[in-house]
């Protein structure tokens, strides 16, 4: 069966009247981006001043975007989308931390989603944000203490920046780190569980791309376990990932590689403006789409060597990897492609392809309201910025309404 992006039917199957609705009227409220720059501050001022705003985001965005507050609460969430043929990649949520007790708790929560994971057949996927296991100061000056290239790239391997540029209670913190990371991977390595490692803003980059390439070196070696997240809105990244590819070669494992266009678009920029430096995002959104599909094909054609996820909302982007898949044989079930999207967005990607065969993905985060409110206020904005996603989404939706109603 071909796989159609506009079978609205597949698309919405577990949702019922009332859910549609619900997110009819949600997609409309964020699509107003005055409405959504209020919320933003409002909800922030409540944070602070610890106003009750639960009973407001639990039953409206938290709904739509989140899984639950826990994991037991989230299992409902993952049997729906299970029968749907999607597995779940459970995300706890918890980034920007301060404290070496908040770190060392969001490990814990991580390698208890990694064991979760070895028990439940609905989770294809561990993740974590590397900003919730550092300190950003810390991932910044690791990244940024050696010699910049153009692009504000750091020559130096990890290793060889944390001897020079630390100082000695930094070298005890980003050994912590370390060692962080390693915990979490070994876990998914001895449970069978893939984990992705997202990416951050690109002045803390490179300290995460060390980190998850020693990670791949040591865990990667018979199947898939750690993937490294590539931000294609990024000029260097295409070139990176076939570095990536290269140094895999050489040292004789898996590249596990998620591809995403990016998420600090605005932020880069600004920075890069004030700090006089070359913004190291793509002028134009056609350059990113470019250099994102060119990352996909180069990746179908080395699957002997790499494992990817093609963590997209773009259909066109989708459809470059299926239509690339059927024309050299590829079956849709290969085990080393995924396709990726957020929960509560581009259902109409993730279940089509889900019907048609292809290994889909969920992200479900999960977490205390308070905590995952910055993953929901990107959430509302990224629908309000990128050109045409809440159209899509309301039209998709209208279209089910009306089919369910003849």
């Amino acid at each position: 069966m071909p796989v159609s992006f506009d079978n609205t039917e597949i698309a919405f199957a577990s949702k019922s009247d009332s859910n549609l609705r619900q997110s009819y009227w949600l997609f409309r409220i964020i699509s107003n981006p005055i409405i959504v720059l209020i919320g933003k501050w409002l909800t922030y001022i409540a944070v602070i001043l610890h106003i009750p705003i639960k009973w407001l985001i639990k039953p409206t965005i938290f709904k739509q975007f989140c899984g639950g507050e826990t994991v037991l609460e989230s299992r409902e969430k993952m049997n729906e989308l299970a029968k749907q043929n999607i597995k779940s990649i459970l995300d706890y949520s918890a980034e920007g931390k301060h404290d070496e007790a908040d770190f060392d708790h969001c490990m814990d929560e991580i390698i208890s989603i990694i064991k979760e994971a070895s028990e439940n057949k609905n989770i294809g996927f561990a993740v974590f944000k590397p900003s919730g296991l550092a300190r950003f100061g810390l991932l910044e000056k690791v990244s940024n203490g050696g010699m910049k290239d153009e692009l504000g790239r750091v020559a130096a391997p990890v290793t060889h920046l944390q001897s020079q540029f630390l100082t000695e209670f930094e070298k005890k913190e980003f050994d912590r780190v370390y060692e962080r990371f390693n915990r979490i991977c070994k876990a998914a390595h001895d449970a069978n569980v893939p984990i992705f490692i997202d990416a951050e803003e690109s002045w803390t980059q490179q300290a995460v791309d060390g980190l998850v390439n020693e990670m791949m070196t040591l865990y990667n070696r018979e199947k898939p376990i750690v993937y490294n997240t590539f931000q294609m809105y990024r000029r260097d990244r295409l070139e990176y990932l076939i570095e990536c590819f290269v140094r895999a070669q050489r040292g004789n494992y898996l590249l596990g590689a998620k591809l995403v266009r990016g998420a600090y678009m605005e932020k880069e920029r600004e920075r890069a403006q004030s700090m006089n430096y070359l913004s190291p995002i793509h002028k134009s959104k056609e350059m990113t789409d470019s250099y994102y599909d060119s990352g996909l094909r180069f990746c179908l054609r080395h699957l002997d060597r790499i494992a990817f996820c093609a963590a997209t909302h773009n259909e066109t982007s989708s459809m470059v990897v299926v239509q690339e898949m059927k024309e050299n044989n590829i079956p849709a079930d290969h085990p080393h492609i995924y396709f990726s999207q957020l929960l509560g967005m581009s259902d109409h990607i993730s279940y089509n392809l889900a019907a048609t065969g292809y290994h889909v993905s969920k992200y479900v985060p999960y977490g205390p309201v308070r905590e995952v409110l910055p993953y929901l206020i990107r959430r509302a904005q990224e629908n309000t910025a990128v050109k045409g996603q809440t159209g899509r989404e309301l039209s998709l939706i209208l279209k089910e309404r009306q089919r369910r109603k003849k």
